[in-house]
């Protein structure tokens, strides 16, 4: 066994972290778990490569690949286009289908079906749009360079992990430095009490669902750009989501984040004991025995 498998495990628990912190958010605050979050990540990252292709023809200098990197300024600047975009689409979800049923003061499982159809309908409309054919930001080959201790890495992973730091951290400050990041807090602790103080509890949700949209497309381009882009990506990584959110504690943004490294660090693991195959496995194996011990995840509030 080499040491190889925590650099793996860091860059796919970066992908699962990011796309966790919108999971835990919108389950602290919408009280559902969301099955059609993966979805989210899916089609941030077609829109990237809808908007990069598209920024690619109208100037091909910025297609061209920036050394020692795999990819142009095209992709960059789509990705900002792309947060956006996913961004809307969660918010027209949101208003097309769960805006109603918080107005009826649905059940709970309702809004937990609501989300599974939505989840089946977004993937179908993905496939009935870009075919279920595997598409790649680009085909370029990189080399994976020495970092010591065994470990190797391509230019691409560690820009990867610079961005997911990076975007951690100003979701972090966001919540904890700006009136918008006091006002979630207070919606997940309690809305009607937050709506009595005069929070607007309805752009709350709003911002809630933007932002994790648009966490959750910079996930899907980290692995569209670092494996391939596909309808199901973002249903595959449903489970270690999930997980993720769980052990780092709902509602905890760095918690989150740590989670989801530990879970691509326990998978990459398992890859190299057990084989691929069993893979998939350990985020179950995670989720039941968080749920068993320690149900509040790692920084969750004690009930």
């Amino acid at each position: 066994m080499t040491a190889q498998f925590l650099m793996d495990g860091l860059v796919a628990g970066a992908i699962i972290g990011l796309g966790a912190v919108g999971v835990t958010l919108t389950y602290s605050i919408l009280r559902f778990a969301n099955f059609a979050h993966g979805e989210l990540l899916s089609w941030g990252a077609y829109f990237a490569m809808a908007v990069s292709g598209a920024l690619g023809a109208m100037a091909s200098g910025l297609s061209r690949p920036i050394a020692p990197f795999s990819f142009g300024w095209s992709l960059p600047l789509a990705l900002v286009v792309a947060m956006l975009m996913t961004g809307l689409l969660a918010l027209i979800v949101d208003a097309l289908l769960f805006a109603s049923f918080r107005r009826r003061g649905s059940a709970v499982i309702i809004m937990v079906m609501a989300s599974f159809g939505a989840s089946l309908a977004l993937r179908s409309l993905l496939e009935f749009l870009f075919t279920s054919r595997p598409a790649y930001f680009t085909r370029a080959l990189q080399m994976a360079m020495k970092l010591g201790g065994g470990l190797r890495a391509t230019p691409d992973q560690l820009l990867m992990l610079v961005l997911a730091l990076l975007t951690v951290i100003v979701t972090h400050l966001v919540m904890t430095r700006t009136d918008m990041g006091r006002s979630m807090r207070a919606v997940s602790e309690n809305p009607a009490l937050a709506g009595i103080a005069g929070i607007d509890v309805r752009k709350v949700i709003r911002m809630v669902w933007f932002l994790g949209a648009a966490l959750a497309c910079v996930a899907g381009v980290m692995s569209g750009l670092l494996v391939q882009i596909r309808p199901y990506l973002g249903h595959d990584l449903l489970l270690p989501l999930f997980a993720a959110a769980i052990l780092g504690g709902i509602g905890s943004v760095p918690g989150a984040v740590l989670a989801g490294l530990i879970i691509g660090i326990c998978e990459a693991f398992a890859v190299q004991v057990v084989g691929a195959e069993w893979r998939a496995a350990v985020s179950f194996i995670i989720l039941i025995a968080v749920l068993l011990l320690r149900p509040r995840g790692l920084f969750g509030k004690a009930a």
